[in-house]
């Protein structure tokens, strides 16, 4: 999601192979000196940024990235930020950082969602493996948005005669039982079928349920507000 005074602009498609960055928002600037170098040297991107604020009037970059975040700073706190990416950037996991031990914040952080908290002065090696399997992660995350939101733009091609076909083929009817449910013909129904799984580029009925699992998960329901699947649904005579 993108807007202005959140969390910036989206900037060009998703690059999960592109040049990972970490962002790194801390209000002492020789922390973020050190830390800046460190990211430098390993070859990845480093922004750095000494409040919150900073960090969220800043563009987005969608590539794999992560966020070393201040658990204390001026301002909107680490904790807030927290819940702000959490709903927008789901894509960039959050190590918190820490100058004194704080047990119920880090355990506030941890159970929304942080992949790691360090206290201040760390160990560089534990740092850079904490990153690199954030930056895993990203990467990760951003592949399966990519995917879905293919499945999106292709699920929105379809008309809302095709939903509704759709989604009781993919709930396990037969043709015949789709053609009762719409008050049509099987002809008619295999017709929309067809055009079903060209535009959703499904190989067989398996696929088709596999998709709309896929934007069940990501959107609640299809587009005729019937659950596009069910466990147990049938594909006998569907392929």
């Amino acid at each position: 999601m993108s807007r202005a005074g959140t969390l910036g602009h989206e900037v060009g498609l998703p690059m999960a192979t592109a040049k990972p960055i970490v962002f790194v928002v801390d209000d002492d600037l020789s922390v973020r000196e050190s830390l800046e170098l460190l990211i430098d040297t390993e070859g990845w991107q480093s922004k750095t940024f000494a409040c919150a604020q900073e960090f969220l009037d800043s563009p987005r970059a969608v590539v794999p990235s992560c966020l070393l975040l201040d658990i204390s700073l001026p301002g909107l706190d680490g904790l807030e930020l927290q819940k702000r990416i959490a709903v927008e950037r789901t894509d960039m996991p959050i190590i918190f950082i820490t100058g004194y031990g704080d047990v119920p914040r880090t355990v506030q952080a941890m159970k929304a969602g942080a992949v790691e908290f360090l206290t201040k002065p760390f160990n560089d090696e534990v740092l850079l493996t904490a990153i690199r399997q954030a930056l895993q992660r990203s990467s990760s995350a951003l592949v399966q948005e990519a995917e879905v939101q293919e499945l999106r733009n292709r699920y929105a091609s379809l008309t809302p005669r095709e939903s509704e076909v759709m989604a009781l083929v993919v709930s396990g009817l037969l043709n015949k039982q789709v053609g009762g449910e719409l008050g049509i013909s099987e002809i008619t129904v295999k017709a929309h079928r067809g055009q079903v799984m060209q535009k959703m580029k499904a190989n067989s009925v398996a696929d088709l349920v596999k998709m709309a699992g896929k934007l069940h998960d990501s959107a609640g329901t299809v587009r005729s507000g019937a659950p596009p699947h069910h466990a147990g649904a049938r594909h006998d005579g569907l392929d």
